[in-house]
């Protein structure tokens, strides 16, 4: 099942806003209704949002034989969401082949088969690197959604721990909440239910508590955006995971295809992070008069990152840490960690 498609002249994707109570196709003949899909988050997950805006491209080249219209609509496409890099860049690529739509729509269909090879080849790495930082029964946190949903199938962090299943040395998968709209409630879940992976849901602010208990043995999420200097933008709460893994001594791994590396972005502090407004947080539990910060996103440093891992690299953002001391406890010991580029038997 592909998360989204292009079928008969439309764009036909999953509506994630209806999950998990109910699994609906929608097909999207017009750039208004995709966009409208990708800011109300019926699409969404970098991978797919590339796809989603290269494909918009080509329902644009249909629409009209003026420029001008076409390039009022293109703008509209990339700009749909600010923060994840992918859109704009599936955006850029299909339009650089404009007036052609024949040309557009070839482009557009490449860019999803990309990251359906982009999958295979992150679940693989992934998985290897898990295995040799934690062993062969790994107990995994992840954030937000990076299953297929998220990209066309397969996905990024969760795309690993399909894979690490499939070898039998994945032990459970603790999948946290999830800001702004409960993916990793929602959605995450899902996908681990649909695959027979044993599984938890948390609380987002549990995350931390769970890793000092010695209950994880490493935290797994995707991107949105990878900066330049290894600075990781993904969902709200990112950040707060990563600080807890390095409390606990344990891996904080991102992974996400190489399209999310932005090397036009030094930092994360140059990127738009999205803020969704109060409407989703006040009203039901706060005063509606309530200010409200409602962040979708926020930034990891780089020095909080293990590694990076996309579809053709491992990528280790880090100074190398001490090494683990003999008597240091296996799940507990802060100092544990060695730095993966101490394996050699790893890809750099």
């Amino acid at each position: 099942m592909r998360t989204i498609d292009w079928i008969d002249d439309a764009v036909v994707l999953i509506d994630q806003t209806l999950l998990p109570s109910e699994l609906v196709h929608l097909r999207l003949s017009t750039v208004d209704e995709l966009v409208d899909a990708i800011k109300r988050l019926a699409v969404r997950g970098a991978p797919a949002l590339g796809v989603a805006g290269a494909m918009g491209v080509a329902l644009a080249a249909a629409s009209s034989s003026d420029p001008a219209v076409v390039r009022d609509l293109v703008h509209r496409l990339a700009t749909a969401r600010p923060t994840a890099v992918n859109l704009a860049r599936g955006v850029d690529r299909a339009a650089a082949h404009l007036p052609s739509f024949p040309a557009v729509l070839a482009e557009a269909l490449r860019v999803r088969d990309e990251e359906i090879h982009s999958s295979t080849e992150m679940a693989r790495r992934g998985a290897d690197l898990v295995t040799s930082l934690c062993g062969s029964s790994a107990r995994l946190l992840t954030h937000c959604n990076t299953g297929a949903l998220a990209t066309v199938v397969g996905g990024t962090a969760l795309a690993v721990a399909f894979e690490l299943h499939r070898r039998g040395t994945l032990a459970s998968v603790t999948a946290s909440e999830t800001r702004p709209l409960l993916q990793g409630a929602r959605l995450t879940t899902w996908e681990l239910a649909r695959a027979g992976i044993p599984h938890r849901l948390s609380v987002d602010s549990a995350g931390p508590f769970l890793m000092a208990r010695g209950e994880i043995d490493a935290v797994i999420l995707g991107a949105d955006r990878i900066c330049a200097n290894g600075d990781v933008v993904n969902k709200v709460g990112s950040y707060a995971h990563a600080l807890g893994a390095r409390a606990a001594g344990i891996p904080f791994i991102c992974v996400a295809p190489e399209s999310t590396v932005d090397l036009s972005t030094p930092t994360g502090a140059d990127v738009e992070i999205e803020d969704r407004g109060p409407a989703e947080v006040v009203g039901t539990t706060a005063p509606p008069a309530t200010p409200a910060v409602n962040p979708a996103f926020d930034v990891t440093p780089a020095s909080l990152v293990t590694a990076i891992v996309t579809d053709t690299r491992i990528w280790y953002p880090t100074p190398p840490r001490p090494a683990h001391h003999a008597a240091d406890s296996p799940r507990t010991a802060p100092s544990r960690l060695p730095h993966p580029a101490t394996h050699p038997a790893l890809e750099q």
